[in-house]
């Protein structure tokens, strides 16, 4: 399994729907914690997730937050 970085930017407005978005959609992301920026202003969600591929990784998201969602392979590194 690869590592991800999800990251979804969306409009002020559209915060309840991307919330909402995952009701009925079967994900182990759901009821799970994740970085988000909306509370200040900058309305970006981060998710790190393991999956077999980029698509796989994108799939744990319901469409509607897929499609603005970039997936980037991420690994741990440490900083000298």
């Amino acid at each position: 399994m690869a590592r991800y970085l999800l990251h979804h930017s969306h409009q002020p407005d559209e915060c309840g729907g991307v919330f909402a978005a995952f009701k009925g959609h079967h994900s182990t992301l759901r009821h799970q914690p994740a970085l988000a920026s909306c509370a200040f202003g900058d309305h970006a969600i981060w998710w790190d997730v393991e999956a077999g591929s980029q698509a796989e990784a994108l799939a744990l998201l319901p469409f509607y937050l897929a499609e603005r969602t970039t997936a980037t392979q991420v690994a741990t590194v440490r900083i000298p």
